[in-house]
């Protein structure tokens, strides 16, 4: 038998032997991958039905996802003929590599999983992050995303967040707003106190518990700076304030309230 035909041979052989390996891995591969989307719709199922929130659910389903996949890939390459440790050996000093490439990656992964375990804030919370006001619309493991009122979508990363202040509006069920109004010092305080406690009264959108605050912030040059302080529910926010300065207006017009305010314009030359 010549040389060429010995080869063919000896290759024939092979891939007889090897025939049945790859069958069993790619039976091993399709079966275990269906098994854990199974399995991850289970977990996730038990997971809602525990109450844990959104979060915590989706963080564990998909944490559980990829490390039950890991060990389907790491069975077939076995059945294959390859050295599991070695496989291991190699992936974990690539993990690290590129761990060392990701730094703040990994950054915020470890700030995404202290925002889902102690909870500053949950997916509907009126927050601010890092001086961005907004209701939280998504919390994910690498960042966290805010809708402000004018329906802009805000990507923050959680290192961001977890290295910061977070104001979260939503904690007790309604927030305050803060609303500055001016009069003159000639004015009579209570008068505009009055007038205001009846704005804020006949707007249905005011809470009446806790109750309104309205007092003297400070005194300017020229007028008196008053502080109102009514408390609203969070989804409220802008409507509340557009509408009670409007009805602030409207009710000192109505009682003859004057504010202080220069009148007149002064003109200037402008030059080349």
């Amino acid at each position: 038998m010549m040389d060429w035909e010995l080869k063919i041979s000896e290759y024939t052989k092979e891939l007889v032997g090897f025939a049945p390996k790859l069958v069993g891995a790619i039976i091993v591969f399709f079966a275990g991958m269906f098994v854990v989307k199974k399995l991850t719709r289970l977990l996730e199922h038990v997971l809602d039905r525990t109450g844990i929130g959104p979060e915590l659910s989706g963080f564990f389903s998909s944490m559980a996802s990829i490390a039950l996949k890991f060990i389907v890939i790491l069975i077939a390459a076995g059945l294959l003929g390859f050295e599991v440790s070695a496989i291991v050996g190699v992936l974990a000093g690539v993990v690290f590599a590129i761990g060392l490439a990701l730094q703040g990656f990994l950054g915020n992964f470890a700030s995404g999983i202290t925002i889902v375990f102690f909870k500053p804030y949950k997916v509907g919370d009126w927050v601010q992050i890092s001086g961005f006001f907004g209701k939280v619309e998504s919390i994910q493991i690498f960042n966290t995303t805010l809708l402000t009122p004018g329906d802009k979508t805000l990507v923050i990363p959680n290192g961001k967040v977890t290295d910061d202040i977070i104001t979260n509006f939503s904690t007790k069920g309604h927030i305050r707003i803060e609303l500055s109004v001016t009069m003159p010092y000639e004015e009579s305080f209570p008068k505009v106190k009055e007038t205001i406690l009846g704005a804020l009264n006949d707007y249905p959108k005011i809470l009446s518990d806790p109750k309104p605050i309205i007092g003297i912030e400070s005194f300017d040059t020229h007028n008196i700076i008053v502080t109102v302080r009514p408390y609203i529910n969070p989804d409220d926010f802008w409507e509340v304030t557009f509408d009670l300065n409007e009805k602030i207006k409207e009710a000192f017009h109505n009682q003859g309230i004057k504010v202080a305010y220069s009148e007149g314009v002064e003109l200037g030359a402008i030059g080349e």
